[in-house]
């Protein structure tokens, strides 16, 4: 199929690039020049592991192209995706102008019948509402469909390419037909193709994220609570994951959720309730705990080495919001970063893949390693936030040789207490009984 992609962030680029991959001729369409340019010159703007080789493969055999020209791209295209932002507003309703926006190009520009697909994450009644602006700006028919994403950053190529389910959402049976088709290869399995209204298809997306943000943060303060009943909240864990009705997905206790999907989704949906005259309860707490939660790291580290850290020096590991990607949108590390400073401490900061953007958003307030053990040289104490793979086995000798005082705040328990123990580190994790060794030195650092 003919298949136009409008926006190339997170989602129409990992979803343009696995259509083209299964044969679909894709041309991806952003208003951003420069991000054309690069995506042209073959540099990816995001980090997505995999992404880089497909479209560069993809754009070798003429399957994807890249452009800024809005016309060629509704003209070529039989579907068209839309794929632009949806930001939070100022009271955490998904702003829709861009989406919008397109629509109505979409409208003024159709040559032809198309099929117009909302892959935004977006509100219910939104797909009433393309239509509509579609309706005002062209004779030609134009189906709407939601097709909602469930793609997991550091994992969407596989998720795209092998999904749990497919969601589609339209009340005209041709256009569902022309996207079970498209769909299809990457069923083999027999993966269903879920086809409801829009509105359900819509409500959907935020369903799931809004479920999973709620089982991440019921966690955290299972863990919160093992602190301070002197549980170990791994054994819970343990406990829990093996109920066949709950299973263990979604069960590791942490600094809370960040990234693109989950704050916003869930304040989304929330400001939807009150629109409707419904308050949401729920979904405020999951919210507001999870915000709560991102302080949680700082808290122990202060009740560790006092309330002022002026002149104590803490290593940071991980920045991103989670591992296998750079994305820092709402990361926990911010807060904890933030925190920190606040209190008079110094701040180096490594991360496998997020340095370039965490320079953009903390500046020189931080100071950045080249490396895991660069940063942990000569500080007071080391603070794992993101769980990246080469974190999880470390050379604990080095680290423990590296560091002023062998104190180490785990905000992702990657490492086991009683190993902690052994190799002479007092360790602070979360939910865990904490394993007291060395004495905190308060001395200002020479």
């Amino acid at each position: 199929m003919n298949l136009g992609v409008i926006g190339t962030g997170y989602v129409g680029l990992v979803a343009g690039t696995c259509f083209a991959e299964m044969g679909n001729r894709v041309i991806c369409c952003d208003v951003d020049e420069d991000k054309i340019a690069r995506l042209k010159r073959g540099e990816v703007p995001i980090y997505e592991p995999g992404l880089e080789d497909l479209i560069d493969r993809n754009a070798a055999e003429g399957r994807i192209v890249f452009t800024t020209e809005m016309a060629r791209t509704v003209r070529e295209s039989e579907v068209l995706f839309i794929a632009v932002g949806t930001p939070p507003g100022e009271d955490g309703s998904a702003d829709l102008q861009y989406v919008m926006a397109v629509a109505r190009s979409v409208g003024r520009l159709a040559n032809g019948p198309k099929i117009v697909v909302n892959k935004s994450t977006v509100p219910v009644g939104t797909g009433a509402r393309v239509a509509a602006i579609l309706a005002e700006e062209t004779d030609h028919p134009c189906s709407v469909v939601s097709n909602p994403e469930f793609l997991k950053e550091g994992a969407a190529i596989e998720d795209f390419m092998k999904p749990d389910r497919v969601v589609l959402g339209s009340d005209d049976p041709e256009a569902l037909r022309v996207m079970e088709e498209l769909y299809a290869p990457f069923l083999r399995t027999g993966k269903p193709i879920l086809t409801m209204d829009i509105r359900s298809a819509e409500m959907t997306k935020y369903a799931a994220n809004a479920m999973l943000a709620a089982r991440i943060t019921l966690m955290n303060e299972i863990a919160n609570l093992c602190d301070l009943a002197g549980a170990d909240v791994d054994k819970v864990r343990q406990g829990v994951g093996t109920d066949s009705r709950l299973g263990p997905s979604f069960l590791f206790p942490g600094l809370g959720y960040g990234g693109s999907c989950f704050p916003k989704d869930v304040r989304a949906l929330e400001q939807l309730g009150h629109r409707l005259g419904y308050e949401p309860r729920m979904l405020q707490a999951v919210h507001e705990v999870n915000d709560a939660q991102k302080r949680r790291m700082s808290e122990k580290i202060r009740a560790h080495f006092g309330e002022r850290l002026d002149g104590l020096r803490f290593a940071v590991w991980g920045l991103a919001f989670k591992p296998q990607t750079d994305d820092m949108r709402e990361a926990p590390s911010l807060v904890v970063i933030e925190e920190l400073l606040a209190a008079g401490a110094q701040v180096v900061a490594f991360d496998p893949e997020a340095i370039e953007v965490a320079r953009a958003l903390l500046g020189e307030a931080v100071e950045y390693a080249s490396g895991p053990y660069d940063a942990v040289e000569g500080a007071d104490a080391l603070v794992v936030v993101t769980e990246w793979h080469e974190f999880r086995y470390p050379d604990f000798a080095r680290i423990r040789a590296a560091l002023r005082q062998p104190v180490v705040f785990d905000g992702r328990n990657v490492f086991p207490p009683a190993k902690m123990a052994e190799l002479g580190f007092t360790y602070v994790s979360m939910g865990r009984p904490p394993v007291r060794v060395a004495e905190p030195v308060k001395e200002p650092r020479a």
